[in-house]
């Protein structure tokens, strides 16, 4: 008897017992959740430390001062060195919470112009903005090359200093691609030696 008993009473109790096991398990479930939305990230959803390389195209335009900049011959009846440029860049950008670092190089290549190539290297710093945008400036060296002037194989070569901003898709209304790997467009603004050269650059980053 006192085992039916007993059987009787698992048996009603058990209607109870799952739902609130399940509401049990639920609540850990979601704060298990809400540990995990805790966890830094970046402004575009990813980890808020770590390392992101990236590749990229760019195209665009440079002018030189008249004056002697870097050794660069003063051209006659005040003439400026200028050129179109196709550029390819490499880097890494380390993500430190909503800020980062890097470095990159790049090599570019006149199409048109006084410019035969330039190659160089720099560093790069600033925030992370929106879903997947950078705000950064940039300190280097840079050599360059020119077809057009005496002794044409030397390369010329000075300190850069520059500013750029980076945004994904969604940052501009196209609603694609971002997360851990995706393309973010450059706009950048790049000088030569003190301010003596105006180069800016636009073009395509993809990182991964």
């Amino acid at each position: 008897m006192r085992n039916i008993i007993a059987v009787a009473a698992l048996s009603a109790a058990l209607p109870f017992a799952v739902p609130a096991f399940a509401q049990d398990s639920g609540t850990a479930a979601t704060a298990a959740a809400q540990t995990d939305s805790g966890t830094p990230t970046a402004p575009d959803g990813t980890r808020a430390f770590g390392i992101e390389p990236y590749v990229g195209v760019l195209g665009g335009w440079e002018r030189f001062d008249r004056q002697e900049n870097a050794g660069i011959p003063v051209q006659p009846n005040g003439y400026r060195l200028d050129g179109a440029l196709v550029q390819a860049v490499a880097g890494v950008n380390v993500p430190l919470g909503p800020v980062f670092v890097g470095a990159e190089g790049n090599v570019a290549k006149g199409v048109s112009g006084d410019i035969d190539w330039e190659y160089g290297a720099a560093g790069r710093f600033g925030v992370r903005a929106g879903e997947s945008g950078l705000i950064y400036g940039k300190v280097g060296y840079q050599w360059v090359n020119f077809d057009k002037v005496p002794n044409a194989t030397r390369d010329y070569h000075a300190m850069t200093y520059g500013l750029g901003v980076e945004v994904g898709p969604k940052d501009i209304g196209l609603g694609g691609i971002t997360g851990n790997s995706g393309v973010r467009l450059r706009l950048e603004m790049n000088t030569f030696n003190d301010a003596k050269s105006f180069r800016p650059m636009a073009g395509v980053i993809a990182h991964f």
